[in-house]
């Protein structure tokens, strides 16, 4: 049986309302997935008709109020549409309806206007299901990346690490790729936050500092990780296969390589949450807005994961 997943349109002036009726319409997805779409149907119709194809037939979840949107332009109308959609996908997963959520993107600017206090998908899932550390992990079928730290400035980075904190990370990385991708023994690579990892010392003590003995204490709960690794190399290898996750210590350093291998087709997953949810690894792209140009690639391609994990993960009874 094919699992449910429940589809935000996004920001409703980005793409997404485009890149949601492209795949509404793809025959691959149709043959893994059952989609419950979380939005509107004036909105997925304009989708469809900048896309310059017929409204796909698929069940519509009508959230919020019709507010007037301007493809192109964010507003905190847009911002009020885009946070409702989210709330309301992850009700459908917490009642059982919907076995996993995927978001088509969202604007900060667009949701702080709205009122919300959050940053994005990441920290508003959090929020709602009280989660502590959700993990970001971007991923392809040549690479994935988990981050120790995300959105702050690079000068920030150093101060921010912590044994612990990479501790979590590798510590929720590993338990998520075997309960929800099925992979028995997760080889996580960790990265050097310095050049060379440090080169004993020479151009930084991060790593005997912090990242190593964070190392050992994942190996010592028969976590399956390894380095520091030299940040020049590591990515090559975990492409080559040598593992099947990369944490990297902060925002550039994992996504630089996740996005020159997977532009069109990165996936962005939260790991962490009580429940599945994949996206896109882009922006809402308003200049694209309604001009029937967006790639669907990474759309589909987050839709496709969802529905991977959630034939892998335990099934969620359904509400009375």
């Amino acid at each position: 049986m094919k699992p449910t997943i429940a589809v935000t349109m996004g920001d409703p002036a980005g793409v997404g309302p485009e890149i949601v009726a492209r795949v509404c319409r793809d025959p691959e997805v149709a043959a893994a997935a059952e989609l419950l779409v979380v939005g509107q149907e004036r909105l997925l119709a304009a989708g469809a008709q900048a896309a310059g194809i017929d409204p796909p037939a698929v069940e519509v979840v009508e959230v919020g109020p019709a507010e007037a949107i301007t493809p192109g332009t964010w507003s905190a109308a847009s911002g009020t549409l885009a946070g409702a959609f989210v709330e309301k996908a992850l009700a459908l997963c917490q009642d059982g309806r919907a076995a996993a959520m995927t978001t088509a993107p969202i604007s900060k600017e667009a949701l702080r206007a709205a009122g919300y206090p959050d940053t994005g998908h990441t920290t508003l899932l959090a929020r709602l299901t009280g989660t502590a550390r959700p993990v970001m992990m971007l991923a392809g079928d040549q690479l994935k990346v988990v981050l120790a730290t995300i959105h702050c400035a690079l000068a920030e980075v150093p101060a921010r690490l912590s044994a612990e904190g990479i501790v979590e990370v590798g510590a929720i990385t590993a338990r998520e790729l075997t309960a929800k991708l099925g992979i028995k023994q997760p080889r996580l690579a960790v990265a050097g936050l310095n050049p060379h990892a440090g080169e004993g010392g020479i151009f930084g003590d991060e790593e005997a500092r912090i990242i190593a003995p964070a190392i050992g204490r994942l190996q010592a709960t028969g976590v399956a990780a390894s380095g520091p690794h030299p940040p020049d190399t590591v990515f090559w290898r975990a492409a080559q296969g040598q593992f099947d996750v990369v944490l990297c210590m902060y925002h550039d350093q994992g996504l630089i390589p996740l996005k020159l291998l997977h532009f069109d087709d990165g996936v962005n997953v939260t790991l962490g949450l009580p429940i599945i949810r994949t996206s896109v690894d882009h922006g809402t792209a308003y200049d694209l807005a309604g001009q029937g140009q967006a790639n669907p690639a990474s759309l589909k391609a987050a839709l496709l994961m969802a529905a991977a994990m959630a034939a892998a993960a335990p099934a969620r009874p359904a509400a009375p």
